[in-house]
């Protein structure tokens, strides 16, 4: 891609615009006609545009973190295995293969080439959570799958329309192995929707002013992104930081902890994350390909360095990682992915952990970190499925200068938002009987931990819940001197009385008048406590957010 041409700023200013301008669009197009509220209403997707080497050259600013700059290594397999001269108009190609792009197979990667004069030129793609992917696996959540092909049916790289006619045979299998068909197909054609209008946007882009400017052009952003993230990485001490923490288990053998252990290296305007002493993988589902560890170390970097900044290739040159094969970011292939994004909460914390004696002014304390999450299946009265999936928050760590937010989902998840009570209530079997901030769950500090929720869902008839909760075990920690926010909890409370404690279940039965009661954990405070101002305190109690109790304990 790389072109001698010299730039003018203007048009590469103009091109930049644009670029970002078709992510948004592509994202603003696959809301609108996506069936599953996972995607219409939750936004667990992302949208870019791909160069032919499989490099970013844009993607949207809402969806997740986690498919942070990943979508080119879908693209890349499809390279391989066509050859760009493979590529012809009308082609839409369907992507989910665990050993290529180390996720959980509901990630579907639907992408299209853009076409210039009779070549490919670029490619557009998302990635989109499907409600279904087949297998053992009924929603998100299940600990039973111990390798991949227990988890769903994969496609690797496989033309669902070939020149603008569809392949009946691979519509045929989609319809035969989902639960959920007419959904996933209605996702399938909105990301196609998505693919082809930020293709079709790209080529007038390369119309007007040539192949060789636009490359050029994005080229000179990428070089540009490149100095800014690389003169803010030069600022950080030189030096090798390290820290640790763990998760619960690995949703099989619930008494061992999992070691999360990362190093950070600065060297001058370069950052090398190792993941090298990380816990190796596990036999259940809670692993990642390369791109667990990929995304957490992406994440982390550009939060660091340029968070508010539109995502391209430009922004990870100045990063290294080390992450060696059979480590629970990197599981060999065919390990169990159904849970891959569990740890990456964890993961990240950690790494800001690592930096926070470096970056004291700029490091919050820990967050809830869990994906924070449930889904409910089983059949309605006239014998039609049903799934119930949403996604809920907790609280953030307080930060050097302000206290964290409150019911907010974790750092993976970006805008990712929770399903609306009304819309659970409509389309599914279940009343939410509360919704509200978990008091007294922020962690203590000068500037507190945000508050985690409470949240209860009475089933109306038999159901059976997949539930995940992790940090049950080892609190969101405080930084300087701030105290830890309450870890994440469960609990079913039958319609007799009976209570159980919940930490990882799957085809958890339900009855009518069972509640289902998450409390979710909240952020870790920043600062001695004995700093907090007064009035704020005062504040605190007077909204509910820390009782009288806690705030005579916790701030004297």
């Amino acid at each position: 891609m790389t072109t001698n041409i010299q730039v003018n700023p203007i048009t590469a200013e103009v091109v930049r615009n644009a670029i970002n301008a078709y992510a948004e669009e592509m994202a603003t197009a696959l809301c609108k006609s996506a069936y599953n509220m996972m995607i219409y209403e939750v936004r667990d997707f992302c949208c870019g545009l791909i160069d032919i080497d499989g490099r970013m050259i844009s993607q949207n600013q809402g969806g997740l973190p986690i498919f942070l700059a990943d979508l080119g290594v879908a693209v890349k397999d499809g390279i391989e295995r066509y050859g760009l001269d493979g590529f012809h108009p009308g082609d839409v190609i369907i992507m989910n293969h665990g050993g290529v792009c180390g996720q959980h197979l509901n990630n579907v990667v639907i992408y299209a080439p853009c076409f210039h004069d009779g070549k490919v030129v670029a490619f557009a793609a998302s990635r989109a959570h499907w409600v279904d992917i087949g297998g053992m696996r009924v929603g998100f959540g299940s600990v039973q799958t111990t390798e991949i092909y227990q988890e769903g049916i994969q496609f690797r790289s496989l033309k669902i329309y070939e020149a603008g006619k569809r392949n009946d045979t691979l519509w045929q299998i989609i319809t035969d192995n989902l639960r959920f068909p007419d959904a996933a197909l209605g996702d399938l054609r909105a990301q196609m929707a998505s693919a082809q209008l930020g293709a079709r946007r790209f080529a007038e882009l390369v119309k007007r002013y040539g192949t060789e400017t636009v490359s050029s052009c994005i080229e000179t952003i990428w070089d540009r992104t490149d100095r800014e993230v690389r003169s803010f990485v030069a600022k950080i001490p030189d030096g090798t930081y390290e820290a640790q923490s763990y998760l619960d288990n690995d949703g099989r053998n619930l008494d061992l902890k999992i070691l999360i252990k990362v190093k950070v290296i600065i060297d001058g305007e370069r950052m090398v994350i190792d993941f090298s002493e990380m816990n190796d993988q596990v036999p259940g589902p809670l692993n990642s390909g390369y791109s667990g560890g990929l995304a957490a170390a992406r994440i982390a970097f550009k939060n660091v360095t340029q968070p508010q900044a539109p995502v391209n290739e430009g922004c990870f040159r100045a990063l290294e990682i080390i992450l060696p094969e059979g480590k629970l970011l990197n599981a060999k292939h065919p390990a169990a992915l159904g849970l891959y994004s569990i740890p990456l909460p964890t993961v990240i914390d950690t790494i800001l952990k690592a930096l926070a004696p470096a970056l004291p002014d700029r490091i919050p304390a820990a967050h809830k970190g869990d994906m924070g999450g449930c889904s409910i299946s089983g059949f309605r009265p006239d014998g039609q499925r049903f799934l119930l999936m949403n996604i809920f928050g907790g609280g953030w760590g307080g930060r050097p200068q302000e206290d964290g937010e409150s019911a907010s989902v974790s750092i993976c998840q970006g805008d990712v938002r929770n399903a609306p009570v009304e819309l659970q209530e409509i389309q599914y079997p279940f009343l939410i009987e509360k919704f509200t901030l978990r008091q007294d769950s922020g962690g203590a500090g000068q500037h507190r931990g945000g508050l985690g929720v409470e949240l209860t869902y009475r089933a109306l008839q038999s159901a059976s819940a997949n539930v995940n909760c992790e940090r049950t075990k080892d609190p969101p920690w405080g930084l300087n001197g701030g105290k830890p926010g309450a870890v994440n909890a469960a609990t079913l409370i039958r319609a007799d009385g009976s209570e159980e404690k919940l930490l990882k279940a799957t085809g958890l039965p339900l009855e009518k008048d069972d509640r289902l009661i998450f409390l979710t954990a909240g952020g870790g405070g920043w600062g001695d406590p004995r700093k907090r101002d007064k009035k704020e305190i005062a504040e605190d109690v007077r909204t509910g957010m820390v009782s009288q109790a806690a705030a005579t304990r916790d701030y004297a």
